[in-house]
Formats: structure tokens, C-alpha cells, sequence
């Protein structure tokens, strides 16, 4: 089941080298001029609603949603579902309560958001440790299983080739973030979005159809298939039974998914308070719509390769797309099946290269403008040539340190990695936006609180979990110092990152009358929608 034929590794191998091409041609087009910093920041705002929409979606819907969501489904069920779920009501919330404030608020960075009432260069340093701590777990993550999933497709299976892997979508990650910055990006995630929703779309169709269009026998069919029986479609599966720790992990993701830097930056591209709106809401339809087609997936993959099958793909599951896709249209496969498979590995292809260019550009963007820019030099106010530079030079530090990493660990399992991003995500950025956004009292320090110990609170308390040890499924299986009984840390590091931004704010509030009157100078910017323009 895991080897392909060799007319569909040919075609995908072609396929490939042609999206390669054609997505470093559309960074060059699309490169901003030498000095020109807003263009490379935010594109200018010149993408319509449509446009963004579908960019916001491409960053959304990483490779690990695609993979590790279909391969969840397959393998535990009615658990995997409300992984999806809870995947598309961050964004909804992130729409309806976040959007627009941050356009307005923001300019290139989430520092600027915080910023705009609380300057201070503590403030820019401790947002730009915060996004490098949440962002490159997600591009190691990501990375490290690029070779493994390329090694599957194009059949080459040596530890050399696999690395190589690693190593050559690393170089293309960082040519997409320098040359083509925020727009170049964003057409490399719009052309991903369209080929995996269509992608995607077929599969769903060819799994319907031999159902005869019949979910509950699709359902039926996937529970025999899992091995686990009634369990299959009961909560539960995932986590043995443990509801708190399938709570932590739905608060986590509710809560961390939306508000990662890489896509609160595609905030700052919208023309208008209107425009973001507009934007959000074909970004909420396409992610809807693609998490129902990866649920008809992953059910068709247990109900049609079985759970013996993928567990001997990958443990994880995250294989079980190629190999449902593989399965359903049987050994004998036309020229047209043919060309669908291959597009099917383009398209997971393109959301593992658009992923971590995304990424890679938002970490960039933080050192440049939050770092070097605002933080480290408190007078001199750099050129705009010269922060350009800097952000491009970054991308490729950052991706050079995400390279090594991921080719050195890429034999570990590194899901906690994943969870981790998710988990600061939930207990440092989300607090520090809502308060800094809707609290008139926030204060400096409360900020600086709840950035730094959300963060902290986060990476300690996942040290303890069984995604590091005292699992099959943890980095270090074979090592037990398992001390935190949850999978994530979502249900203690949240309410401490809230709690503790109240606390450095209600402790440590020297002027609050002061406070009050800075918000309410930019209070009408942030919730009426004038542009910001420091």
C-alpha cells in the first residue's frame, strides 16, 4: 500500500519540478522593489478580498492540519472530528472578535499591534522572542517530516535522499520568504489552497461514490475498518478515556490555531476594516469546506485501507492520504487516475513548501522590524533599504537553524513541537491581543506578564507531557519522566497567561488614570477602523 506505481512517481516527480518552477516565478514577478518596505511588509494591501481570503487559508491549513487531521480521523474517529472542528472555530472566533481590530491596529507586525498603546522596546523584544519560540517548532516540525512523505511518493527510501529533502525545501522556503516577501507568499499559498481543495474534492467524490453517496455506510464501513468498533465514533479514543485532556486539547486549539503570527500578519494586507471582513469570510468558508472534505478522507481511509494499513504506513497516520487516495482508485489506474494521484502529491507538496515559507516570513519579519528595528536600536531609526535587508538576511537564518535542526531530528517523533506552537499560541498571544485590544487598563507590565509567562508556563509544563516521554508517540519513547498528565498545556497555561497579565497589570498599575487615556486616544483606531498609520 505504501508503493506507488512507477508512471505515478514519474508524474509526480514531474509535477513538482513544474510547481517549483512556476512558484519561484510568481516570487520574482511578484518581489517588491530594493527599498520599498511596505510592499514587502504587507504587498502594498493590493490583493483583493478573495485573494487574502484564500492566502489566510493557505496559512491556516498547514501540513500538519492536512496530515495529521486526515491520519487522526482515520485512526481514533469521532476524536479527530472535533480536532477539526475546534480547527475551524478558532478561526471563527479569530473573525469575528479579532480581525478587524488587529487591521486596524496593526501595520507589518503583531509588535506594532502591541505597541500602538504600550510602546517600548521590552515590549517589541519580548513579541519577537515570543513569535520565534511559537514559529520555528512549526517549520522544524514541518521540515522534518518533508522527507519521509517525499521518500513515500517518489519511492526513494535511502537516509540520504530524505535529508537531501529536507535540506532542498528548506533553500526553497527561505528563496519564497527573502525574494517574494508578503505578496510573493501569499500567491505561492492562494495556488496551494485551489490545488488541495481540488485535490481534496476528487478524493472525497471517488470515497462517496463507492459508498453510493451513503455517509452512514461510509461510517459503518470506517468503523469496521478502525478495529475499534463502537469506540470508533464515542469520544474518548485518543486520549483513553481522559475528558480533560481532550478539553485542554480542544482549548488549545480554539485558542492558539488563529492567532500564531504567521496569520495574524495576513491581517495587516487588507485595505480596509470592510475588506477584512470580506476576507475572513471566504478564508472561514474555504477552511469549512476543506475540514468537511479531510473528514470524508480520513474516514474513507480507515473504511477503505483499514487501521492495520496506515498504522504500518506511518503510526501516526499521516500518510493515510496518500494511501486512501492510492486505494480508491485501485492498482490499475488510468492516465486520468494517474494525473489525479500525482496532483494529489502536488498538492500536499504545495502545503508542506507554503507552510513553512509563510512561517519562515513571519519570523523574519519579527526580527527585522520588532528586534533589530524597534527593540535593539532606540534612536537611530534605520532606512527602509536597510530593514529590508535585514528581514532577508533573517529569512535565511531562521531557515538555515530550521534546516539543521529538522535534518538532525527528523528520526524523532516531533508532534510535540506542533503542540507546543498551538499551546504559546493559546497561553501567550491570544491573552496578550485580547487584553491589549479590549482592556482599558492593560498596562506595560501586565503585557509583559502575560507574554512571558504563558510562554514559559507553556514549554515548561510540555516538558512533562507524554509527547516528550512515556509514550510510543513521544520524542523520547524509550525515557519516562512523564509528570504532566495532559497532552497539551492549554487548561493550566491559558488561565495562567490570563491571570497573570491581570495581575501585573492590577499590582503594578502606577498611573491608571494615564492608561486609560492612552488607550482611549487609540481606542476609536482600533475598534472604528482608521487606518493606522506608526
Amino acid at each position: 500500500m505504501t508503493s506507488f506505481s512507477s508512471e505515478a512517481q514519474t508524474m509526480s516527480l514531474m509535477a513538482f519540478i513544474a510547481v517549483i518552477t512556476v512558484t519561484l516565478l510568481l516570487c520574482v514577478m511578484t518581489a517588491p522593489d530594493r527599498d520599498d518596505l511596505g510592499e514587502y511588509y504587507t504587498g502594498y494591501r493590493s490583493l483583493s478580498p478573495v485573494q487574502s481570503g484564500l492566502a489566510i487559508a493557505g496559512d491556516y491549513i498547514s501540513a500538519g492540519t492536512v496530515l495529521g487531521t486526515i491520519g487522526i480521523i482515520a485512526l481514533v474517529g469521532y476524536d479527530g472530528i472535533t480536532l477539526a472542528l475546534s480547527t475551524v472555530l478558532s478561526l471563527v472566533l479569530m473573525m469575528f472578535l479579532l480581525a478587524e481590530p488587529l487591521r486596524n491596529a496593526g501595520r507589518f507586525t503583531i509588535g506594532d499591534v502591541f505597541t500602538r498603546r504600550l510602546p517600548g522596546p521590552a515590549v517589541r523584544i519580548t513579541t519577537a522572542a515570543v513569535t520565534l519560540t511559537a514559529l520555528l517548532p512549526l517549520v522544524i516540525f514541518q521540515l522534518a517530516g518533508a522527507g519521509d512523505l517525499l521518500s513515500v511518493v517518489l519511492g526513494f527510501h535511502a537516509d540520504g535522499f530524505k535529508t537531501g529533502a529536507i535540506v532542498f525545501l528548506g533553500l526553497l522556503m527561505i528563496a519564497y520568504a527573502a525574494i517574494g516577501g508578503m505578496k510573493g507568499t501569499a500567491f505561492i499559498q492562494i495556488v496551494k489552497t485551489v490545488v488541495l481543495f481540488g485535490a481534496s474534492l476528487a478524493i472525497a467524490a471517488l470515497i462517496l461514490e463507492r459508498f453510493d453517496f451513503s455517509l452512514p455506510s461510509l461510517l459503518d464501513a470506517a468503523k469496521r475498518g478502525s478495529g475499534a468498533g463502537d469506540a470508533y465514533l464515542a469520544s474518548g479514543l485518543q486520549f483513553g478515556g481522559n475528558e480533560l485532556d481532550m478539553i485542554s486539547t480542544q482549548l488549545t486549539v480554539v485558542l492558539g490555531a488563529a492567532v500564531l503570527p504567521q496569520i495574524t500578519m495576513r491581517m495587516f494586507t487588507a485595505r480596509s476594516a470592510a475588506a477584512v471582513r470580506r476576507s475572513m469570510s471566504w478564508a472561514v468558508s474555504t477552511v469549512v469546506v476543506t475540514c468537511l472534505l479531510i473528514a470524508v478522507i480520513g474516514f474513507g481511509a480507515a473504511a477503505i485501507v483499514g487501521h492495520k494499513g496506515l498504522v504500518a504506513g506511518d503510526p501516526q497516520g499521516k500518510t493515510a492520504f496518500l494511501m486512501v487516495s492510492q486505494a480508491v482508485m485501485g492498482t490499475d489506474q488510468t492516465t486520468i487516475e494517474t494525473l489525479l494521484f500525482a496532483t494529489v502529491a502536488t498538492a500536499i507538496f504545495l502545503t508542506l513548501l507554503a507552510s513553512v515559507a509563510g512561517i519562515t516570513l513571519a519570523c523574519a519579519n519579527t526580527l527585522a522590524h520588532d528586534l533589530i528595528t524597534h527593540g535593539l536600536r532606540r534612536k537611530a531609526r534605520l532606512k527602509d533599504a536597510t530593514e529590508m535587508a535585514i528581514a532577508r538576511t533573517a529569512a535565511a537564518g531562521v531557515g538555515l537553524v530550521a534546516i539543521a535542526i529538522a535534518a538532525g531530528a527528523r528520526h524523532l517523533n516531533l508532534q510535540a513541537l506542533l503542540t507546543l506552537s498551538f499551546c504559546i499560541g493559546a497561553s501567550a498571544v491570544a491573552p496578550a491581543l485580547i487584553y491589549s485590544l479590549f482592556w482599558r487598563r492593560y498596562t506595560r507590565t501586565g503585557l509583559l506578564c502575560t507574554l512571558i509567562v504563558g510562554s514559559a508556563s507553556a514549554f515548561i509544563l510540555m516538558t512533562g507531557s507524554n509527547l516528550v516521554t512515556g509514550s510510543p508517540q513521544a520524542i523520547f519513547p524509550d525515557q519516562d519522566f512523564n509528570w504532566f498528565p495532559f497532552t497539551t498545556s492549554g487548561i493550566l497555561s491559558a488561565p495562567l497567561g490570563f491571570l497573570a497579565g491581570w495581575l501585573g497589570t492590577v499590582l503594578y498599575e502606577r498611573d491608571p488614570a494615564g492608561e486609560r487615556m492612552r488607550y482611549e486616544a487609540v481606542e476609536e483606531t482600533i475598534l472604528a477602523g482608521t487606518q493606522a498609520t506608526r
